[in-house]
């Protein structure tokens, strides 16, 4: 077997999706993942909620990864997409100027296919508390698309996100495609949206994308060499 390259991910402390689904979509790979965690817990507006984002500890779970001699870096979790997009691409600034592995985000990753498909018209699926998912929607108006549509479902605490059930998430995916959007965001990766999402593009006739799943396309994107 070839020798492979190594994806680092950082994900929240709380995630139990994302290293599940690595799992079962990397075990013919040879390449391999690896991960480090930065404690999110609770998901609010609040300061203490705000603090667990502090770019300083962000760095800090990246960095370790570094030790690893990864060959690409990705922040798995969506908080850019509330706190504004230019966190995430400050924050790959910082990872790649100290440490030279190529950097990206989940969020990123997902603008990125919609850029690419010329979408317009967004939808946006989210467990989020309203305040929470109407910044959401505020950062992607901001960001120059229509007022987005979406679904909520009033969450705080992120460990209670992959208790949600794939039918809640593919229920709230059909109710959202019924404003006819261009594409649909499933905007969490605690959420198990993976089979929903390749499920219902099917389906729908539309791109349903998951931040999960983002994620690991992000990390494959980037130690491929593609741009």
């Amino acid at each position: 077997m070839p020798a492979g390259k190594r994806i680092g991910i950082v994900i929240p402390s709380s995630n139990v999706v994302i290293e599940p689904l690595v799992a079962r979509s990397f075990w013919k790979s040879h390449n391999t993942v690896h991960f480090s965690r930065l404690g999110v817990v609770k998901i609010e507006l609040d300061g203490g909620s705000l603090a667990q984002f502090e770019m300083v500890e962000q760095l800090s779970a990246a960095k370790k990864l570094s030790d690893a001699r990864v060959d690409a870096i990705v922040w798995g979790g969506t908080s850019s997409s509330w706190l504004g997009i230019e966190r995430d691409e400050e924050y790959c600034s910082l990872i790649e100027k100290e440490t030279g592995i190529s950097t990206t985000t989940c969020v990123l990753e997902m603008n990125r296919t919609v850029a690419s498909m010329g979408a317009r018209r967004i939808a946006m699926v989210t467990p989020y508390t309203d305040d929470v998912h109407n910044r959401i929607l505020d950062n992607y108006e901001d960001l120059g698309f229509p007022r987005p549509t979406g679904q909520n479902l009033g969450g705080t605490l992120s460990n209670d996100f992959a208790s949600i059930s794939p039918n809640t998430i593919e229920d709230m995916v059909w109710n959202v495609a019924k404003d006819s959007p261009d594409v649909i965001m499933i905007m969490c990766t605690n959420l198990r949206g993976a089979g929903v999402a390749e499920n219902l593009s099917k389906h729908l006739g539309l791109p349903v994308l998951d931040s999960a799943i983002a994620t690991l396309q992000a990390g494959s994107r980037l130690i491929s060499g593609s741009s």
